[in-house]
């Protein structure tokens, strides 16, 4: 039997250590001695004032990066929080409208097909005419959403997903989109993968907090009509967590309105950019793809691992179930599937702090190759195993790289994907991750095939990885070699100079 409480424990400790080392803390107490300003400052005066300007533009940039991460999370945080309280209880409030396994799934195919399709253009749409826009249009559209979760009527029910999959789209491409733009215009993009890193470390302490709130939200009445028996329009019960989640809603769309700056995939929102069709920017973001394969690997190995993702958040409860049942002989045996899930949720944020120690000695492309392998050997064993500590602890794994990898692909899309079609070829990547997803709903795979899939997909992630990690470091090697053949040719030329200046002077 599977020992969760110990497992957590020792989770929690693992996160609170590289959470401690992630965030300086630990320097205090084991900070070593090392030359000083002062010191350089009494040997050479004019090194001692160049090391100063340094450190005073080392502060600034700092000063400014914690006042762009304080907005960026303040409204980043809120969006999350949106759709964590929904997430759980969606299946359960339609089983409790009376709906069976076929019509739910209808529901949750519509979903993801919406985002495949309405979420494809209107990135494009975003970077066009405004990221901080499309925040403030995202907030609108997942409220009305949550809104329609009141009604027991079928179609009111459909267009609620309708909505909600272009929400996720948006919630998934534009808010990266605005953050790695305003930290370029901030002058401090070398903290991109900092900033990944504390919202992705944010959203696993939100998960947990929602999933705590709503669960008490939840189970403290129970779904009735408003209007008498027979009656369309529902209240309590389920439907509460989704009335949490449109006052988070209304109120990250006024800090986005209120404490965001619009910033754009161009220079400025130009007339003609505006004039564009509709489905411009889609195209152009196909073409740029296409024509750069940097781009084109970048984004299939982004769709590969989180369509693994989602295949594993489908698969996880019935997968431990079925451990559960062959370990104890029970029929339904009973899990603790909040603590679970709150273990999943700490070793996400351990990811995201690793990430942060060790991102300034290893470059991303070459992290995310160890992140994709160890995630592919992660699903092995959930395959391989008939333990249920083994496959609990393999699945933590798997989380655990799952929090490295958000703040590594966020750095690495930073640096690849060209400013002017940022929010569109995101959402581009999407379709093959929603078809994935889609594919996975139809088939009815078994959790054990899923898993076979997922280790599948995220070899394939690995291999192509390190194609890129090849192709970056060979690209990097080309501008090093160009940047010190320009060195060497000023240097030449003032020698030349000097040598003729020389000459002059004998004659």
């Amino acid at each position: 039997m599977v020992n969760y409480p110990l497992i957590f424990s020792v989770s929690l400790l693992v996160n609170g250590i590289l959470t401690l080392r992630s965030s300086g803390l630990s320097d205090r107490f084991f900070k070593k001695p090392a030359d000083t300003a002062e010191s350089a400052d009494s040997k050479d005066p004019l090194l001692g004032d160049t090391i100063k300007a340094e450190q005073d533009k080392v502060k600034e940039d700092k000063r400014k990066h914690q006042e762009l991460l304080r907005k960026y999370l303040v409204v980043y945080l809120l969006a999350v929080l949106s759709d964590w309280l929904q997430g759980p209880y969606v299946y359960a409030l339609y089983d409790d409208y009376g709906y069976n396994q076929h019509m739910i799934a209808v529901l949750f195919v519509a979903g993801f097909g919406s985002s495949m399709v309405f979420g494809s253009f209107i990135g494009g749409m975003a970077d066009q005419h405004g990221r901080r826009k499309f925040v403030i249009l995202f907030t609108v559209i997942y409220a009305l959403s949550c809104c329609t979760k009141h009604f027991k009527n079928f179609h009111i029910l459909m267009l609620g997903r309708l909505l909600g999959g272009v929400a996720t789209s948006l919630l998934f491409s534009v808010f990266d989109a605005w953050l790695i733009r305003s930290h370029a215009d901030a002058g401090i993009s070398s903290y991109l993968g900092k900033s990944f890193s504390s919202a992705m470390y944010g959203n696993g302490i939100i998960a947990i907090l929602s999933g705590i709130v709503a669960n008490k939200a939840a189970s403290s009445g129970k779904l009735h009509p408003f209007f008498g028996e027979g009656g369309v329009f529902h209240i309590g019960g389920y439907v509460l967590p989704f009335d949490m989640a449109l006052v988070a809603l209304v109120v990250c769309g006024f800090m986005a309105a209120y404490t965001w700056e619009e910033n754009y995939g161009g220079t400025s929102s130009s007339e003609e950019q505006v004039k564009q069709r509709w489905y411009s920017a889609l195209k152009n973001a196909a073409i740029a793809t296409g024509n750069n394969t940097d781009i084109l690997l970048c984004g299939t190995i982004a769709s590969l691992f989180e369509g693994s993702m989602y295949i594993f958040v489908f698969m996880w409860t019935p997968a431990m179930t079925s451990i559960t049942k062959e370990e104890t002989g029970e029929e339904n045996p009973s899990l603790p599937f909040g603590l679970i899930f709150s273990t999943f949720m700490v070793c996400c944020m351990a990811g995201s702090s690793l990430f942060s120690i060790v991102a300034e000695k290893i470059r991303g492309e070459v992290l995310a190759v160890g992140v994709f392998a160890v995630s592919s050997l992660s699903m092995c064993a959930m395959v391989t195993s008939n333990s249920g500590t083994v496959s609990f602890c393999s699945m933590n794994l798997f989380e655990f790289c799952v929090g490295m990898y958000w703040p590594v692909m966020g750095t690495m899309k930073g640096s690849i994907v060209p400013e002017d079609k940022r929010a569109a070829i995101y959402n581009l990547f999407r379709i093959p991750l929603n078809f994935i997803v889609l594919t996975s709903l139809l088939t009815d795979l078994t959790p054990a095939q899923s898993f076979k899939a997922n280790a599948g997909m995220l070899g394939v992630a690995s291999i192509l990885q390190f194609q890129l990690m090849k192709r970056r470091s060979n690209l990097v090697g080309a501008k090093r070699a160009e940047r010190k053949n320009a060195i060497d040719d000023n240097e030449y030329e003032d020698s030349v100079v000097v040598d003729e200046d020389e000459a002059g002077d004998v004659v």
